[in-house]
């Protein structure tokens, strides 16, 4: 089977299976028992044959009970309708400039030269981890984005990993129905036999497209240790073309670990003077470990203010050390709102630059 044909292997099971229901999902099966040596002295009824043991098919494990992703009490504080990033006079004056303007030509050959690469072949799975300088910085919102934009404009499967602290946004942002398996519960019971129609039981379907695996269901306490994360990433690469990680902030154990094994790399930073500053002294960290990061790196320059305060040019000259590019992500009003991203609410210039982010990642995780 050529090389490039991998997701065959892996998606002809579910079309051999499709006459017939496939089995709940299976926890590995257990190494056979053998049967004890025959006793001569055994009464009459041992001559009745035994069942056998290898015919009888393992539990299944028992799922857990469904959790929400948001308690009733903080839903019920959503009011009104989603906003959209740009406003109605924005979104007037685009159109028009989109009519008599003269550069209509060169923004459609830009948009689809980044379709093309946001939906190249990709031969073998490619992880994509974002993490951050710090907490608060956007690293979920940016994983959400990433997620979403891969699973809009590629046919094939894409998976949303969170390898984050209790407690994350990665759910909500994802617009997650309901939380029920979470990376530590799937670390038990995955195994490379398994095949994808029972790998997606253990995920959870997302309206924008894709699947998603949580790190927790908001326990306090309950982390993802690097040991389950490393069987899971191992485990699971093979069934997606896409799986990007929403990893925990550096310099933990786990995202060292997780920027080490991965092909392409975010770092997200705010698009402040204190936020350039870190970011900077980042690169240099991941520069200098036995085994550079730096290959493959993108930093997200990320606006969560409607004025940025910075000179974005003079950051992008800063932050260029070895061949990591900078791109910058800037402020939305759909955005900043919070709650479940929408890729059709986005403001045009966020779409734009989230294609682009995609494309750029896409094209460093395919090069290596």
């Amino acid at each position: 089977m050529p090389e490039d044909d991998w997701q065959r292997a892996v998606l002809g099971d579910v079309a051999a299976s499709a006459d017939e229901p496939g089995p709940p999902p299976a926890a590995p099966n257990p190494a056979p028992v053998s049967p004890p040596p025959a006793d001569v002295t055994a009464p009459a009824q041992a001559d009745v044959p035994a069942p056998a043991v290898a015919d009888v098919p393992p539990p299944a494990p028992e799922p857990p009970a469904p959790a929400p992703v948001l308690p009733p009490e903080a839903t019920a504080l959503l009011t009104g309708k989603p906003r959209r990033g740009d406003s109605v006079p924005r979104r007037l004056g685009r159109s028009l400039r989109g009519i008599v303007g003269s550069s209509a030509a060169r923004v459609t050959a830009e948009v689809t030269a980044v379709a093309r690469q946001l939906q190249q072949p990709v031969t073998t799975g490619r992880q994509i981890v974002v993490t951050s300088v710090h907490g608060g910085a956007g690293k979920s919102t940016v994983s959400a984005l990433l997620g979403c934009a891969y699973a809009h404009y590629r046919p094939d499967p894409v998976l949303v990993m969170e390898a984050n602290p209790t407690l994350g946004t990665l759910p909500v942002r994802l617009a997650a129905p309901s939380l029920r398996w979470t990376m530590s519960d799937v670390a038990k019971v995955v195994n490379p036999s398994m095949r994808f129609d029972q790998v997606i039981g253990y995920l959870v379907g997302l309206p924008e497209g894709g699947w998603l695996l949580p790190g927790s269901k908001g326990q306090i306490g309950a982390r993802v240790s690097l040991a389950e994360y490393q069987t899971v990433a191992v485990a699971l690469r093979r069934y997606f073309a896409i799986t990007v990680v929403d990893c925990e902030t550096l310099p933990g154990e786990l995202a060292r670990s997780a920027l080490a094994g991965a092909q392409a790399r975010v770092l997200v930073a705010p698009a402040t003077a204190e936020g350039v500053a870190a970011a900077r002294t980042v690169l240099e960290w991941m520069g200098s470990v036995p085994r550079p990061m730096l290959p493959g790196t993108v930093v997200a320059l990320n606006s969560t203010s409607p004025h940025t305060a910075i000179d974005l040019e003079a950051a992008r000259r800063y932050l260029r050390v070895g061949d990591v590019s900078v791109l910058h992500l800037p402020y939305d009003r759909h955005l900043a709102a919070g709650g479940a991203v929408r890729l059709p609410l986005l403001g045009q210039e966020m779409r734009d630059a989230t294609a682009r982010l995609g494309a750029e990642l896409l094209d460093r995780a395919v090069r290596r």
